[in-house]
């Protein structure tokens, strides 16, 4: 089963695709991760994408998709595929299946994980960590047991990630509904798109996911 997960920064998309890694035995692919591996492994698109990197450009789509298809025949994705950040535009859909269409593949289904924006900036706005042993935390939702103190190791210091602060989280809520909300009008009209309530409890996003392949 080929699946594709869409959903702003922070709707869990990387939980619920390790979910579905442990119950199906599915392959997450994200690109980022796809693209580093082809340069260390100096393949030939990993060696044409090294050249467009170092000039600090973009990789273009033809290589992505490459790269892609090159990741495709390896043995851990015999079970199927979970694209994680990929596609973001509708040009690179129509590459995608075009290059799954020539190796006799095919998207099973488009999950996007539906949230809310605020709660979302929430979410993602009130995160922290321990700074020595990295457990994380929560202004809200997840406070340490005493106030300052980590409950893991007992350190006193924290960190936030800088691009955790309100105004970049909705900045980045902007830049991914212009770039990826003509994919819902792609893969809808193509009957692959199903929304889930991805403010759900992580267990109840698992469980709709769930129902949502069983009809596949």
């Amino acid at each position: 089963m080929n699946l594709i997960l869409l959903g702003p920064p922070g709707a869990g998309k990387g939980t619920q695709a390790k979910l579905l890694e442990e119950k199906r035995g599915l392959k997450q692919l994200s690109t980022g991760d796809m693209l580093r591996a082809a340069v260390a492994a100096s393949t030939e698109y990993g060696k044409r994408a090294k050249t467009v990197m170092d000039r600090g450009e973009l990789v273009s789509d033809e290589v992505v998709v490459s790269i892609i298809a090159e990741r495709l025949a390896a043995p851990d994705v015999k079970k199927g595929f979970i694209l994680d950040g990929f596609p973001r535009n509708t040009a690179q859909a129509e590459a995608l299946d075009a290059m799954l269409k020539s190796k006799g593949l095919k998207l099973d289904r488009v999950i996007e994980l539906k949230v809310d924006d605020e709660a979302l900036v929430e979410r993602i706005s009130g995160r922290y960590t321990c700074a020595k042993c990295g457990k994380s935390y929560h202004d809200k939702f997840e406070r340490p047991k005493k106030p300052g103190v980590c409950d893991a190791c007992g350190s006193t210091e924290f960190i936030r990630r800088a691009d955790d602060d309100a105004t970049v989280v909705r900045d980045r809520l902007g830049i991914y509904k212009k770039q990826t909300s003509p994919l819902f009008a792609y893969y809808g009209g193509r009957g692959k798109l199903t929304q889930v309530d991805g403010m759900a409890a992580i267990a109840d996003v698992s469980r709709q996911i769930e129902e949502v392949l069983d009809r596949a």
